[in-house]
């Protein structure tokens, strides 16, 4: 017997596949919240208090309301179905904290950039990040309320995105859009890996 690995019991049923995404975006976008929303357990937080050495560091326009950030990840699951698992790691917003990235970018199959609209150059960051490392992406609007609205074309020319980057709309509080926003995710993902796989076989 082979005691270096676990056997399965005959007729067991087969493990889920588990698959890893990134929930990125800058300081406040709603990481935090998405994650939150969709996981199926509790998630993983690891928030703290804004003080005021964060002051004139952290940009606070257009939420002065928020109190906590997040300083190492956000951490949550949830099963798609019978054969598929997503873990879902929220990364931190501020510079400062962005070497912890390459950590967790590590077995990612792509990643969600998270948008506000009131400040849509803080995901230029997570978008160079992903292109760079050559991580297939989605960017999902967050409406929140009061923000101005606009086309999904509109946001994809002032990003900058390529055009077979998918952009969509979401609201992070809610469990259905969020999850939507994953599954556009998934089908992007496993639609530049047959173009990475037919490129390198022709």
């Amino acid at each position: 017997m082979d005691y270096g690995r676990s056997e399965r019991p005959a007729g067991a049923a087969p493990l889920p596949t588990a698959i890893k995404i990134l929930i990125a975006g800058g300081f406040g976008v709603g990481k935090t919240t998405l994650v939150g929303a969709v996981s199926e357990s509790r998630p993983l937080r690891t928030e703290e208090v804004l003080t005021e050495t964060g002051i004139g560091v952290d940009d606070l326009s257009g939420i002065e309301d928020k109190t906590t950030t997040t300083v190492a990840m956000d951490f949550g699951r949830i099963t798609l179905s019978d054969d598929l698992v997503l873990y879902l790691f929220g990364t931190p917003g501020q510079d400062r904290f962005w070497f912890v990235w390459d950590e967790l970018a590590l077995g990612a199959i792509g990643a969600v950039v998270l948008a506000d609209t009131r400040r849509l150059a803080d995901c230029f960051p997570s978008i160079d990040y992903f292109e760079g490392r050559g991580t297939p992406f989605v960017v999902a609007v967050n409406c929140f309320e009061g923000a101005k609205h606009y086309r999904l074309d509109e946001v994809q020319a002032a990003l900058d995105l390529d055009p077979d980057v998918p952009v969509v709309l979401c609201d992070a509080r809610q469990r259905d859009s969020a999850k939507e926003v994953l599954v556009t995710l998934l089908e992007h993902a496993m639609k530049v890996r047959e173009q990475r796989r037919r490129a390198t076989t022709d």
